[in-house]
């Protein structure tokens, strides 16, 4: 029973507990609500003030940029008025200026019309006068034609004829004159430099063709130079870059090459080997690599004696090389280093001669060539390759412009540069200087010939002096002294403007006249 009373005791404590709880419960939640509202009432009535003044404060602003917008709005109105109120004067302006220019142009087209009527009065009247000044021409002229017995159209061609042949004669007389004049005057120091120059400068000739021939003591040494089943040959060939011909001729052997660097170490190389008696592809080999060793060191001495004989200093190491390569090229049959030594040296006496840089014009003459041996095939001219090494080479402006101007592939802008090509034309041209192909130089006479028969009155012409003067013999009867002159000149420009020669051709017309009698 007591538990049983402890138990109902406390389910109603629970009971009475969970309903005061309850009832506290409705009390606070009671309380937070009515808290709760009073809050929400207080921040409603706090934020309609706050809205208040942020209504207040937009208005105000709102009245400010509308005051603000009002006064931009009157300085723009302000300012159009003044430029509307500037181009109405300007307007104004350009009127008054305009009909002051209609006024003048009035007064101009007034005058104008004043002067056409003057002239034309005054045309009436020349046209009055011309007329009876023709009617009395006419007149005249049929008075004359009665008087001499000829035509106006007849004494007109006489007349002309006669002026012309009168015109031309002093014409060629007056040429005639002033060639002799600048032959006395503006060709004397020229010729005394030129015939100074040939006569101080002594030269070699050389000939190289793009074969040589290496001499052997017997024929059993060609079966050495083949070699077993060719090996022999076929090395050297691949070794030296040389055709090796072996063919019937006794004691010689043919070595063809265009490059004659190539074909003198070809030419050593064998030498070597035929006079060791060691021949097989790996001693070719060492023997052809040595022999080019001893060929670079060979140019490079050239190179270096030939510099010391002119008295160049200060060449740079790669165009000493070049210099020393020139030994073996050729040029039209003419070798290319004596060639060079002799323009060089013509160069430095024409410049003595002119009292120009001495040493300089005796360095551009050595090195107008280079561009004759490149190391690779190029598809510039050599005048403009040999300038660019120059260049590259640090030579001078003058020295460069010598080397690209000396056949007129660029503009000449120092004096060394024609006394370059000058000096180049006199040891290229010279006689026996260089290999001419006989058909062509034979051809370039008759063709010489040929211009002085087209002309008339040429009874015979000869082309003398290999091809430096043309004599030219004409009929008496046909040709007069003064047509001599005349006829000469034509010759010589017919063949300056259609024929291409080297250096001067001289053209000499010779008239005579013989008076023959037979003694019976």
């Amino acid at each position: 029973m007591d538990i049983l009373t402890i138990i109902i005791s406390a389910i109603v404590g629970i009971a009475a507990g969970f309903a005061i709880a309850k009832m506290m419960e409705k009390s606070n939640v009671s309380n937070l609500i009515k808290n709760a509202k009073k809050e929400a009432g207080s921040i409603l009535k706090d934020a309609n003030l706050e809205a208040e003044n942020i209504k207040k404060d937009k208005i105000l602003q709102a009245k400010e940029k509308f005051i603000e917008l009002k006064a931009e709005h009157e300085q723009v109105i302000l300012g159009r008025d003044k430029k509307v109120a500037e181009v109405e004067k300007r307007i104004r302006d350009k009127e008054s200026l305009v009909s002051g220019e209609l006024a003048k142009a009035k007064k101009i087209n007034d005058d104008y019309e004043a002067k056409t009527k003057e002239y034309e009065t005054k045309i009436e009247t020349l046209d009055r006068k011309r007329d009876e000044v023709e009617k009395m021409h006419k007149s005249q002229l049929n008075q004359l034609e009665v008087i001499s017995g000829l035509s106006a159209e007849e004494a007109k061609d006489q007349l002309v004829e006669g002026l012309k042949a009168e015109a031309k004669t002093k014409a060629m007389s007056h040429i005639q004159d002033t060639i002799e004049e600048a032959k006395l005057t503006a060709q004397q120091e020229a010729k005394k430099i030129i015939i100074s120059t040939i006569q101080r400068v002594g030269t070699e000739e050389a000939v190289e063709n793009c074969v040589s021939v290496f001499n052997i003591e017997s024929d059993d040494v060609k079966g050495r130079i083949i070699g077993r089943e060719g090996r022999n040959i076929r090395a050297l060939e691949a070794a030296t870059g040389v055709e090796i011909i072996v063919d019937d001729t006794p004691e010689a052997i043919i070595l063809s090459c265009f490059d004659p660097v190539r074909r003198e170490i070809a030419r050593l190389a064998l030498h070597k080997l035929v006079t060791d008696g060691r021949i097989h592809p790996a001693r070719i080999e060492e023997v052809v690599a040595k022999t080019a060793k001893q060929i670079d060191d060979e140019i490079i001495e050239v190179g270096k004696r030939t510099v010391i004989d002119l008295g160049i200093h200060g060449l740079h190491p790669e165009l000493i090389k070049v210099v020393g390569r020139m030994k073996y090229r050729s040029s039209y049959g003419q070798n290319l280093l004596q060639h060079s030594r002799e323009v060089s040296k013509l160069c430095g006496i024409m410049a003595a001669e002119l009292g120009l840089n001495v040493k300089l014009a005796k360095r551009a003459g050595l090195l107008h060539d280079i561009g004759k041996v490149p190391d690779a095939e190029s598809d510039l001219p050599h005048a403009l390759l040999g300038m660019q090494w120059a260049e590259k080479y640090g030579e001078k402006e003058e020295v460069c412009n010598a080397i690209g101007a000396h056949h007129d592939e660029i503009e000449m802008k120092y004096l060394l540069s024609p006394i370059v090509q000058v000096c180049d034309a006199i040891s290229g041209a010279r006689p026996g200087a260089r290999r001419q192909v006989l058909d062509s130089y034979i051809q370039r006479l008759k063709d010489l010939e040929e211009v002085a028969y087209g002309f008339s009155g040429v009874k015979s012409a000869y082309a003398i002096q290999a091809g430096r003067e043309l004599r030219v013999i004409v009929e008496s009867e046909k040709v007069t002294d003064d047509n001599a002159v005349s006829l000469s000149f034509e010759i010589s420009q017919k063949i300056q403007t259609e024929m291409t020669y080297p250096g001067q051709v001289k053209v000499t017309v010779i008239r005579e006249t013989r008076a023959v009698n037979i003694a019976k």
